[in-house]
Order: C-alpha cells, then structure tokens, then sequence
C-alpha cells in the first residue's frame, strides 16, 4: 500500500505508539543502567549507551512470541479499532510519566497492557478479554520478581562461596570487568522483552486498518520498534536510576553481577515463553534478593513496599485514564 493511501490517523497511532516505545525506554533505562552506574562501573553517559547497542541488538536473538501475545492473546482483535489503541497508549503514557514524575519505577508493560483492556471495556464490555492470556501476564506481576529475588540470592550465595578465599579487593576488581557482560545481557532481554510490547500493539492497529493479518507482522514495524526503544534509553530516566541502584539496598560491582545475571535469567526464559513480563519488577526483585544474602535489614523494605504498591495500581490506573482517554476519541477519531 503507498504512503499517500494510508490514513492519516494510522500514521499519528503508529508514531504515538512509538512514542510510547521510545518512553519505555527513557522509563525503563535504569534498569538497565542503575545498578552498573551506581557500583561505577560505568559513567551515565557510557551505560546509557551500552544498554542501548544491546537493546536494539535484541532483534537478531529473540522470537516474536511477546509480540504476538500483546497482538492476539489479550484481547481479540476484531474488537480492536483506532480508538481503541489510542485509549491506550493514553493510558499507558499518562500512567509512565507520572510515575516518572515521582521517581517511582513502575511497569510500562502492565501499563500498556491495562491501556488496553481499559480502552476496550467502554467499547464492547467483557467480551473481547482473552483471560488466559490476561492471567498469565497478571501471574508475572508477582512470579517475575520472586524468581528475579530467588535467583539473585542464589547467585550471589553461589559467588560468596566461590570466592570466599579471595581478597576482597581483587574480586571487586574482577567483578568491574564481569559486570559489563551481566549489563549486557539485562539489556538484551529489556529490548527483547519490552519492544515486542509496542510491535503487538501497532501490529493491532494494522490488523483493525486491514494493512496486515494476524499472521505477518512487518519488518519495518520490528526494527522501528527496536530503535526506538534503544533511542528511549540513550536518554535515560535519571530520576528511577537513583530508586533503582541507591535506595533499595546498597550494590558492590559482585552485588550488581548477580542482580544483572538473574534479571537477565528471568527475561530470557519470558521471553522464549511469550510472557509480557515487567523488567522493572525483574531487576527489583534481583536486587532486593542480592541484598537479603547481606541480612534483610540491608533492604530499605519500605521503598520495596512503595514500589510494589506502584505495581498493583499500574493496571487498574492506566485502565482508568485508557476508558477517559478512549471516550475522549471518539470526539476526533
């Protein structure tokens, strides 16, 4: 189809949905980048980058069954029209930049998938909800962080005992060097994971507009999606990167190894499953199952707390504004 046949509306969705994807990334980059910035392994600047190169790298390792449930699994998509996505991606950006705003590191993928479900219920009640693929995501809200905390404790145990012998001083130094490949691979499976969100909702649109099918999601809306996400974290959110890395509990570059290497354990193995899980729940709960290894009173459980009641509002909240914000359309679209 030529450029000047497709509607105006779709080309504003589309880039509304990028701009939703390149958020993701400003709002999801400290986890990406906070807890190699906070041990110094790296500058700002270098992490930002870093994470970036493997974001978008993401594309040549992973499938597209995140895609594809985000696209076919949440809600049935002859339901789906342009109103309803813009409903959504209302939702889901309204509900990111207050959290931003707060410094709070909530989840832009339940974010966007509350988006959805909220800009469709006005439209056409329960009936277009797919709850097994809403259950499976929901179950993540609580499974992601507890095999993220589980993992990091496991690892950072496995460490200590490794290198129980060895000078303090040298393992730091060695784990500088090491932490670079965890950082790698967190960022792999934040742009695995996250990116296909954004694709399963333009490849929505494209379906509703009769641009493709349910079986052919097109390449360019794969590498836009990607690029844009890498672009989002070149910018970073500075204000999540202090929760993410300081506040929780404190990380030495080992600490940082082991919360980076099961967050990434954790994203790869969703990923492969076509789980849309949250990486900032992940790398929350790597983190607090770092430090737990420490004694429990090195978590700050009162952050911890503040930002997991953030994760059981992000649904229903960005659902709300989704309902006001689909109402809202039906004014222009």
């Amino acid at each position: 189809m030529d450029l000047i046949q497709v509607p105006m509306t779709l080309v504003l969705l589309v880039a509304l949905a990028l701009a939703f994807d390149f958020m993701n990334g400003f709002h999801d980059a400290a986890n990406s980048i906070a807890t190699v910035v906070s041990t110094r392994v790296l500058k700002p600047w270098q992490a930002v980058l870093w994470a970036a190169f493997f974001n978008v790298l993401a594309w040549a390792v992973f499938h597209l069954a995140v895609a594809s449930t985000i696209g076919k699994g949440i809600v049935e998509p002859t339901f789906v029209d342009s109103r309803v996505i813009f409903g959504a991606l209302v939702g889901a950006i309204s509900w990111n930049l207050i959290t931003w705003y707060y410094g709070i590191p909530s989840s832009s993928s339940h974010a966007l998938i509350g988006g959805l479900i909220g800009a469709v219920l006005p439209k056409a009640g329960m009936a277009p909800l797919l709850w097994p693929g809403i259950l499976k995501t929901g179950a993540f809200i609580f499974v992601a962080p507890l095999l993220g905390m589980a993992l990091g404790a496991l690892i950072m145990l496995m460490v200590s005992w490794i290198f129980f012998r060895t000078p303090p001083r040298r393992v730091d130094r060695w784990f500088r060097r090491v932490q670079l490949l965890s950082s790698a691979a967190y960022s792999l499976g934040h742009g695995g994971n996250d990116a296909q969100k954004t694709m399963g909702i333009i490849w929505l649109l494209l379906i509703a507009n009769g641009i493709t099918t349910e079986d052919r999601l097109p390449t360019w809306v794969v590498m836009s999606c990607f690029i844009a996400i890498g672009v989002g974290t070149m910018f970073g959110g500075w204000r999540i990167v202090k929760t993410m890395g300081q506040r929780i509990t404190k990380l030495k570059p080992v600490g940082g190894f082991a919360a980076e290497t099961a967050g990434s354990i954790t994203l790869f193995m969703a990923t492969h499953f076509g789980i849309p899980v949250s990486t900032t729940h992940t790398i929350t709960g790597a983190i607090m199952g770092v430090g737990t290894t420490g004694g429990t009173s090195n978590v700050r459980w009162a952050v911890a707390g503040n930002i997991m009641i953030a994760w059981i509002l992000t649904i229903p909240a960005s659902a709300a504004i989704a309902a006001l914000a689909w109402w809202i359309g039906g004014l222009f679209i």
